[in-house]
């Protein structure tokens, strides 16, 4: 398993717009081959960041599965034009859990 990171920072006045269109784009991506789990989390001390965390089996999974399927263009029109920067996505791969 690894986990994908990103920091989203969205446009300060459009974090409910954010949130209602990530509700939608939620299916699109826990469809995918390879998905296994997803977290979007909300700043307390930067209301208009979020954390992003999603588990997949393979970064493969999320590198060419998804990145490179169509979905994906489904999912780049709901979400990519609230980021302002654009996010840096990186992954994990996890050394412990409790």
């Amino acid at each position: 398993m690894i986990v994908e990171h990103a920091l989203l920072h969205v446009v300060p006045s459009r974090t409910e717009e954010f949130e209602a269109a990530f509700a939608d784009a939620k299916s699109i991506i826990s469809s995918m081959p390879g998905f296994m789990n997803l977290t979007l989390s909300r700043g307390i001390e930067q209301h208009d960041v979020y954390l992003l965390l999603v588990e997949w089996e393979r970064l493969e999974d999320h590198t060419e599965g998804f990145r490179q399927s169509d979905q994906y263009q489904d999912w780049k029109a709901l979400l990519h034009h609230f980021y302002e920067p654009f996010p840096v996505v990186e992954h994990f791969d996890p050394v412990l859990r409790a």
